[in-house]
């Protein structure tokens, strides 16, 4: 695996893999990596010939107040990870090289309405820190298949509609949530919960599921399905910050005649936010 820090050199190295006809795969990553991510990296390897791997902690995606200093970094372990994947390239910018001029003179791709709801009416601006900067990535390394996870539900469909928006010809591709054995879905900030939390984040994922099933089973009363699990989650010491029932395409709020559902949600654990979602496929 070779290691690049700058884009004259990314974009000289992809050039010179096109040259030889292979097919190339993305995959960004914030780093801090763990299994999910590695899955990630072994599904691209199935889809293309070689395989770029960035890992760059985004400024721009998090707010005033979010943990963009105490961001988990660990780019030795992260690049062990990689090499064992058989990722090719690894792609880890400093931030004066993609945001020469800085956060607020830098151009911004925005993804309207859909990037609103859920995580940005509570992340304000997050979704444009994200299509920004994967719009860059996919600028700089010009992939025919770049892959995300499905934890990140309404991320990847931001980024799913951006990329179609812009008639961008690369392929989206989604790689299933990876989960710890009592159901906690994998995620860098984990490593935020104190032991005590540690016990009580699965309940978030059991909760899904519980209300999955009372989907299956013929409840509609969505309204009533989620303020069940708010209160649930709010007793067991969570700070809820939504429980939404949502179409699966469209993530507006579900009604009784759709076949795809998906349940989002997040809360704080403490400090920590977490977010995990389930799909529901019916008849």
């Amino acid at each position: 695996m070779i290691t690049i820090h700058r884009v004259k050199d990314l974009r000289a190295a992809i050039r010179q893999q096109r040259t030889q006809g292979k097919r190339i795969g993305l995959v960004p990553t914030m780093g801090n990596l763990h299994a999910g991510h590695v899955s990630l990296v072994k599904q691209a390897k199935e889809l293309c010939d070689y395989v770029v791997t960035s890992i760059f902690v985004n400024p721009l995606q998090f707010g005033a107040n979010e943990d963009l200093d105490k961001y988990p970094r660990t780019l030795d372990a992260d690049k062990e990870k990689l090499v064992a994947a058989g990722n090719h390239l690894l792609f880890t910018p400093e931030v004066s090289q993609l945001y020469p001029e800085g956060l607020e003179r830098h151009t911004k791709v925005i993804t309207p309405a859909l990037s609103e709801l859920h995580c940005g009416a509570s992340r304000p601006g997050h979704f444009t820190g994200v299509t920004t900067v994967v719009s860059m990535l996919f600028n700089m390394v010009q992939p025919d298949v770049a892959i995300f996870g499905e934890k990140d539900f309404q991320q990847l469909a931001v980024i799913r509609k951006m990329t179609r928006d812009l008639y961008l010809p690369i392929v989206v591709e989604s790689g299933s949530t990876l989960r710890e054995t009592d159901g906690l879905a994998m995620s860098s900030r984990n490593g935020y919960l104190s032991a005590e939390q540690r016990q009580t984040a699965p309940l978030l994922y059991k909760l899904l599921q519980e209300s999955a099933e009372q989907i299956e089973n013929g409840d509609k009363d969505f309204a009533a399905i989620s303020a069940e699990a708010n209160n649930k989650l709010t007793q067991a010491g969570f700070v809820p910050d939504y429980f939404n029932i949502v179409n699966s395409d469209t993530l507006s709020p579900a009604v009784a005649s759709d076949r795809d559902i998906t349940i989002l949600a997040a809360a704080y654990l403490g400090t920590t936010r977490l977010i995990d979602n389930i799909s529901v496929h019916l008849g």
